[in-house]
């Protein structure tokens, strides 16, 4: 099987993500193991622990990213952001890419739990891609409000190819 293309949606998102060669990171909502791919290329002491509701996401990056798995750089959990207990006394970065927990319900829970385990100076990003049913103002005004609820100061950065719209929450 040929690997997938990594979308420019997700590099751009690694991009402003940054990941630093000796962080710790969380991605909430693996899926297809495009963005853990990126990630573990630019780690070298650092690790990333990244999680899926879905059974068949977690599948896909654990065969996509075999090599980071095997080299110690990824670890990667069939479970939910509720139910996650970080394995890690504390994150450097935490990231979800299109995952609508952070808008669509309640999710004091979650972003309270990121709060605790993001280090002072860390941040958590969420990104979302920007579609002509992307209900934009929505998101950016019940994610933001989540994470400052949470103590996260938050800022909103945009790329307009690719159409991806983020949260910053910094700690």
């Amino acid at each position: 099987m040929v690997p997938q293309t990594i979308p420019a949606r997700i590099r751009w998102a690694v991009d402003v993500l940054d990941p630093q060669p000796g962080d710790q990171i969380l991605e909430i909502g693996c899926g297809p193991g495009y963005a853990a791919e990126l990630v573990c290329e630019r780690l070298d002491k650092g690790r990333l622990l990244a999680i899926d509701r879905s059974e068949s996401g977690v599948d896909r990056t654990k065969r996509r990213c075999a090599d980071a798995i095997a080299a110690g750089r990824l670890t990667v959990r069939h479970i939910d952001l509720a139910t996650l207990r970080v394995p890690v006394k504390r994150l450097d970065r935490a990231f979800a890419f299109n995952v609508n927990l952070f808008w669509v319900r309640d999710c004091e829970a979650e972003v309270a739990l990121l709060h605790e385990r993001i280090s002072p100076g860390g941040a958590l990003y969420l990104f979302y891609e920007v579609t002509p049913v992307t209900d934009v103002p929505l998101i950016l005004e019940n994610a933001s409000a989540a994470l400052m609820k949470a103590g996260f100061r938050v800022s909103v950065v945009e790329s307009k190819k690719p159409a991806v719209v983020g949260l910053v929450g910094k700690r």
